[in-house]
Formats: C-alpha cells, sequence, structure tokens
C-alpha cells in the first residue's frame, strides 16, 4: 500500500481497490469463501450450496433516466448472486439518511425497490434505518444483502475458465456510465441514453438451463467491462484476446466518450453480464441472450488463449493490439 490516505479512486473498482482489498482485509479476514473474490461467496450447508452478497450504493444524482438508487441497489445485488449461479431468494436493505432528506424522494425510492423485486421474483426480509447529521451522508446512502440458492452443477469461477473459451457480453457496454455521466449538472450533456440497470436473473438462468458448459460469469460494473477482463485475466493467468471491432457500442455512448476522452471500455454497466464458456456453446448461448429482452445486443468479443500471463489484449481497429491493464480508479466516481 502506497497510501496513508483512502482516496476516492480505492471506490472505483481497479487497480487500487485490488490493492486495498489484497493489501489490507484480504490478509486479515482470509478464509476459504473469501480468497475466490468472485461478486458473491459460496457457502456448502449439507448438500445444499447458497451464494451470499453485499454491496453499497452511493450513486450521484439518485435519480436518473432508467432508474434510481433504490431499483439499482436490488437489481445489483440480484446480478452479483446470479453470476455465480445462484437462484436469487431474499435481500435485506438498510438505509442511510441525511437528517432532512426529502420523505416524499424516500417513499419513491423504496417504492422503486418494492416494484425491482417483485419484477425480479425476490423479497426483501429484513433491513435497518440509521439517520446522521445534514451533511454526514449527502443525502442517502443503500446498504444491501442477498441470499440465494446454487442449482448448477459446475462451479462458475475464475478458476473454472479453460484455454479456448469463448467470451460473450450480453449488450451494449458503457450505458449506465454515460447516463450519469450525461445526467450531473457539471457536465449538462443532453443525450437520449439510458441506465441499462436491470435483474439478470432470468437471462443468466436461461444461460445456465441451456448449457452444462459455462465456465465464468461476471457483471461489468465499476471499472467496465475492461476492469472485470483484466481483472480475470490476472488471476487466471491467461491471455484473454477481445476485438475492438466487436464491442457492443451505443452511437449515444461513443459520442459521449469521445467528447469527454473517456473509454466505454472502462464505463459501469448495471444490467450486462460477461460469459465465459465452451466454444461450441457460443451460438446456443448467443441465441439465448439475443432472444432475451436483456440480451438483444450480445455480442462474442473474444477468446482465451494460453496460460502465459500476457493478461487483457485489445485486437484495435486499426489492425494493432494493445495490453489493457487495470485502471488505478473509477473514470466516473459515485456510479453506483
Amino acid at each position: 500500500m502506497d497510501h496513508d490516505r483512502i482516496l476516492l479512486e480505492h471506490g472505483g473498482g481497479g487497480l487500487l481497490s485490488h490493492e486495498l482489498v489484497t493489501g489490507i482485509f484480504l490478509p486479515l479476514f482470509r478464509n476459504a469463501c473469501l480468497e475466490r473474490l468472485e461478486d458473491s461467496a459460496v457457502i456448502t450447508l449439507g448438500d445444499r450450496k447458497l451464494c451470499f452478497t453485499t454491496d453499497s450504493y452511493v450513486i450521484d444524482p439518485l435519480f436518473f433516466p432508467g432508474g434510481d438508487i433504490g431499483s439499482l441497489a436490488v437489481h445489483g445485488t440480484i446480478n452479483d448472486l446470479s453470476v455465480c449461479g445462484g437462484k436469487p431468494l431474499m435481500m435485506s436493505a438498510g438505509f442511510i439518511l441525511e437528517e432532512g432528506f426529502p420523505m416524499e424522494d424516500l417513499r419513491r425510492i423504496s417504492r422503486s425497490m418494492a416494484e425491482a423485486a417483485q419484477k425480479a421474483g425476490v423479497s426483501i426480509v429484513t433491513g435497518d434505518t440509521k439517520v446522521v447529521a445534514r451533511g454526514a451522508a449527502d443525502g442517502l446512502f443503500i446498504n444491501t444483502s442477498g441470499v440465494g440458492i446454487i442449482e448448477y452443477p459446475s462451479p462458475l469461477s475464475v478458476a473454472s475458465i479453460e484455454p479456448g473459451d469463448a467470451v460473450i457480453v450480453s449488450g451494449t457496454i458503457g450505458d449506465h456510465g454515460a447516463t450519469v455521466l450525461s445526467k450531473r449538472r457539471e457536465l449538462g450533456l443532453i443525450s437520449e441514453i439510458r441506465s441499462d440497470s436491470a435483474p439478470l436473473n432470468g437471462l443468466i438462468g436461461s444461460i445456465l438451463e441451456a448449457s452444462p458448459n459455462v465456465h465464468c460469469m461476471r457483471d461489468p460494473t465499476r471499472g467496465g467491462l475492461g476492469a472485470i477482463l483484466a481483472e480475470i485475466a490476472a488471476q487466471s493467468g491467461f491471455r484473454i484476446t477481445i476485438e475492438e471491432t466487436k464491442l457492443p457500442v451505443r452511437e449515444e455512448v461513443r459520442g459521449i466518450c469521445e467528447i469527454l476522452g473517456f473509454d466505454p471500455l472502462f464505463l459501469a454497466n448495471e444490467g450486462k453480464v460477461a460469459v465465459f464458456c465452451s466454444p461450441a456453446d457460443a451460438c446456443l448461448i448467443l441465441d439465448k441472450m439475443k432472444n432475451h429482452e436483456y440480451g438483444r445486443d450480445a455480442a462474442l468479443i473474444g477468446f482465451v488463449g494460453k496460460r502465459n500471463g500476457e493478461g487483457l489484449i485489445l485486437n484495435t481497429s486499426v489492425g494493432g493490439s494493445r495490453v489493457v491493464d487495470l485502471p488505478l480508479g473509477e473514470l466516473v466516481p459515485r456510479i453506483c
């Protein structure tokens, strides 16, 4: 650890986040579940496998096209359970409220959470509320935890990835990050783009039901698709090669990135999943995705190569190639 104080970048899902986890939390809390460093812990109880996850939401602004902090919190929890092969069952909701927060906004956000949970078939079964003084919480923070049951026979994990695996993303990347960027007052951008925030348990369930050869899944939230693929390449030791021309990006997102100098590969998503699977099942999985409302823009973007430590390689649209490293922090803070 090279810093004696926490930086905003430590919460961005990039290299500094990784150093924080592996430098402080993992050595002190070390156990077999935590060492996997996946989106959810996988726990065996008797003959059952459960998955358990927790997350906190601090997004600014609280309301944005395509959702709000409430629906985002539900979707994020559901998706973290789903990418581990779990069927989400129930979740908690903890609210940290700033004194003076509008009651009508809290009612609107709570209603949004209830509707999102009902649509996904998940119950909010417990929770907590704390109120802090003015200026201590920036309006509202939400913490959630979720529990699911795993029925998929093979473990979905970085450790299960094999050479030759196809890499598929379920749709256009950077939608959520671009939406939040466009709505922040200091940027003043006008765009038709909407957040992709969505529950992926139905989409993922259909994929797992169709194919026994899915090896790993991740939802590319903070740090975007680039961060999670670079992280997986580092963890697994495999070279992962992706094609820039195959990356699905909306023109509105591309335009925002060109104006502000951002890369859509590193913008956050809240309704996408990256899938590593046997190449023999890639077409089947793509077909399942494209026939689902949350996977219509799915694309096969690359393949897993040899275990040689080269990391994530991007073949560019102009014919070259470059190594894609974990970003230091997050391009856009307070994104989820």
